[in-house]
């Protein structure tokens, strides 16, 4: 398998397909790079360099104790980007993957990025703050590393069932192939870091690191997730973005890059013609 190993000693797995300008994908928690499978064949077949490598402590990615936050995610990032070569990149991100690019690009900088965009992003910041009002209570999550705790394969199984895809919406109809994808991927990572993660997405601040970026960027967002509320994420990170550009999808869930892949794929493509 094509790894990395980053100067801390943690071992990246990652995928490198094709040739062209390259395309950049960062996952959700807790999944792993096969989440872009949709994404990385369309692209592929337009032409196009595809990358997506799993965070540490997901995937086929080491399990570490250590490290389980955005700076780390963000120089994980960076150390797959530089063993590339990589320049004049379209980053994408989706969940906490949109999260890992924001920190990626404030903090290394954009001179081997193009472009980026930000799917189901949890910038600017999820957790209820005096800055942030409408975000979520901090008991959301901490309910949340409560059920990883108790059942993790439980949990696995309840959420992509339910608000990930959108499945408990009236007149949804569920694909268990999907949830059996999700809970594969999740099983396959570390409980340690997803326990973590959940800390490192939910309470994580963006606001300077989305003033910081200049490079054109797409946020998009269901205006029906269930995970990522949009009223609290994708219209504040487009208004502190310096070159952002909000699109909105009536009635799409948190998983939408999946459920609706046709659609975010033919936008997404739309956005880096552009």
């Amino acid at each position: 398998m094509p790894t990395i190993t980053t100067e801390d000693g943690t071992e990246i797995f990652y995928k490198d397909w094709g040739s062209g300008q390259p395309i950049v994908f960062s996952h959700g928690w807790p999944l792993s790079s096969d989440d872009w499978d949709s994404q990385m064949l369309f692209f592929l077949r337009n032409g196009y360099r595809v990358i997506a490598h799993d965070r540490r402590g997901h995937g086929r990615s080491a399990q570490v104790s250590e490290g389980h936050d955005m700076d780390h995610y963000a120089d994980d990032l960076a150390a797959v980007t530089a063993h590339l070569d990589l320049s004049d990149a379209v980053h994408i991100g989706h969940s906490t993957g949109g999260g890992e690019v924001v920190r990626y690009l404030a903090r290394h900088g954009e001179s081997r990025v193009a472009k980026a965009a930000l799917l189901a992003a949890v910038p600017p910041l999820m957790v209820r703050t005096d800055a942030y009002p409408g975000g979520l209570p901090k008991s959301v999550f901490d309910d949340l590393q409560n059920q990883l705790a108790a059942n993790r394969s439980e949990f696995y199984r309840a959420l992509p069932s339910g608000p990930f895809y959108g499945f408990n919406r009236p007149g949804a109809e569920l694909s268990e192939a999907l949830v059996q994808n999700w809970w594969r991927q999740g099983m396959m990572g570390s409980a340690k870091a997803h326990y973590d993660g959940i800390v490192a997405f939910s309470q994580t601040d963006f606001t300077e690191d989305l003033k910081k970026i200049t490079v054109p960027t797409l946020v998009m967002h269901g205006d029906d997730d269930q995970i990522v509320p949009y009223e609290n994420s994708a219209p504040l990170s487009a208004e502190l973005l310096r070159n952002g550009t909000l699109k909105t999808y009536t009635g799409f869930p948190h998983g939408m890059p999946t459920t609706h892949a046709e659609t975010i794929n033919a936008d997404l493509l739309e956005f880096i013609r552009q």
